[in-house]
């Protein structure tokens, strides 16, 4: 009986360990950074001294916990995505505020690729809340549709502000009713939606039973039981080359030969695992595998390792290691008299891409036009060659378009100049996912999800 309490206790330290990442999002002045403010102060993340800093005229402007730029300061709003860091007795968390104006959706989207859940927030006094059809604000559809997009494990819509209705039972009724229309249309599931004031702190960090007529759990108590986004460990080996180690003194860590060092996309390596460099084909095995720290350890998928290889091939920063092509009997029986197996690569090299773009830029996007296209670490020339349609974010119709505008999201064909071992986002995400950077200004223009 012990031994399976201690073991149920370790697994639960496991299940927690790594701290739980998550964004908050959806429209201007919905109240993402008072709520976060209220998440620090009511778990008591926040330090007294921090806390009278942000005090004015006697009340505490929450918002003010987050909002650490001078710019934001003055006009009241967020421009960058600002992360801060507490815990609970049971869970660790770092939270990602990101901006509501569309100007910024660039911002929010980088917070939301690296986020295990998001809570899109959504202001109860900016909608029409006595209309059963009520009509969802346009930032609070594009946030929501672009966590979808990006794997974001979970989704929980936070209706904040319904202290300042008239009637909060009824405005969750008809805003929750719209929100899993929307949610229901674009094949998003969400976790739950929960009614929230961040000003008042209710059902934010302890529940406030009955109110609203809502009977479950606070906000807090949902986001400590939100799984982590499972890594892609499932797949074939693929890792991208960050940093090149040169022959190192420590022979026991190194057996003298250059380490390779990245994080595994997808698979897990460890020695003995045969292996081909992309782009110069070389065949080679995994000699070692060190983590973080130098220590020998077999590493799984969204973890760091170095890859100590069994012979010296030409491997650079940009380049990746990727399973060895496997000779399967179907493909070695086509091959007819020929008795040498043929062998199919696990991950194929692609030159054309069909992609959904979340376009980022102030120009326009056109067909023609080049960018530079990061893959990994490693950086191609990528042409446009169509545009194939847009994605009405009121309707989730596709449209057709002859370009993208600033924040629309759309389908493109894109032309690379070489071939990139690129797969399906929704199989894998370091694999299925670039970013298009303009060629002059060097901003970044694109997130682009291979379909």
């Amino acid at each position: 009986m012990a031994a399976k309490a201690a073991t149920a206790t370790s697994a639960g330290r496991d299940e927690h360990e790594a701290a739980l990442r998550f964004i908050t999002c959806g429209s201007v002045d919905d109240g993402k950074s008072t709520l976060i403010g209220r998440l620090l102060v009511d778990s008591r993340a926040v330090l007294q001294d921090h806390l009278a800093g942000v005090t004015r005229g006697g009340e505490t402007d929450l918002a003010l916990l987050t909002d650490g730029l001078s710019a934001e300061r003055e006009q009241g709003i967020t421009i960058d995505v600002a992360y801060r860091y507490f815990a609970t007795e049971t869970r660790k968390f770092i939270i990602g505020d990101a901006p509501g104006h569309e100007q910024y959706t660039r911002n929010m989207v980088t917070a939301a690729s690296s986020a295990d859940a998001a809570v899109v927030l959504v202001d109860a006094t900016k909608l029409d809340w006595r209309d059963p059809q009520l009509t969802l604000l346009p930032q609070t559809r594009r946030h929501s549709l672009l966590v979808h997009l990006l794997r974001v494990h979970s989704l929980v819509f936070a209706v904040n502000k319904l202290d300042a209705v008239d009637d909060p039972a009824l405005a969750l009724r008809h805003i929750q009713g719209a929100l899993e229309t929307f949610a229901r249309a674009a094949g998003i599931a969400v976790r739950a939606t929960v009614p929230v004031s961040a000003l008042k702190g209710w059902n934010v960090v302890d529940a406030k039973p009955g109110w609203c007529g809502y009977e479950g759990p606070s906000l807090l108590r949902i986001l400590e039981q939100l799984p982590h986004t499972p890594a892609d460990t499932g797949l074939a080996l693929a890792f991208p080359v960050q940093w090149v180690e040169k022959f190192s003194s420590s022979a026991d860590t190194s057996q003298g030969r250059r380490v390779f060092w990245g994080r595994v996309a997808a698979g897990q390596v460890a020695p003995g695992t045969a292996v081909q460099i992309f782009p110069s084909g070389q065949l080679a095995q995994v000699a070692q595998v060190l983590d973080h720290a130098r220590r020998p350890k077999d590493v799984p998928a969204g973890t760091s390792a170095g890859i100590v290889l069994d012979r010296e091939v030409d491997v650079s920063r940009g380049d990746w290691i990727l399973a060895a092509p496997a000779p399967t009997p179907a493909a070695s029986a086509a091959a007819d008299d020929f008795d040498t197996p043929v062998a199919v690569p696990a991950w194929p090299a692609r030159r054309e891409l069909r992609a959904t773009v979340a376009w980022m830029d102030d120009e326009p996007l056109v067909a023609g036009r080049v960018y530079w296209a990061l893959h990994g670490h490693r950086w191609v020339k990528a042409k446009v060659q169509r545009v194939v349609h847009r994605l009405n974010i009121h309707t989730l119709a596709e449209e057709e378009a002859t370009q993208l505008e600033p924040n629309a999201i759309g389908h493109v064909d894109l032309l690379l100049q070489e071939a990139l071992p690129a797969a399906p986002f929704t199989q894998a995400r370091v694999l299925g996912s670039l970013i298009l950077v303009d060629t002059a200004s060097h901003r970044t223009a694109a997130a682009v999800l291979v379909n």
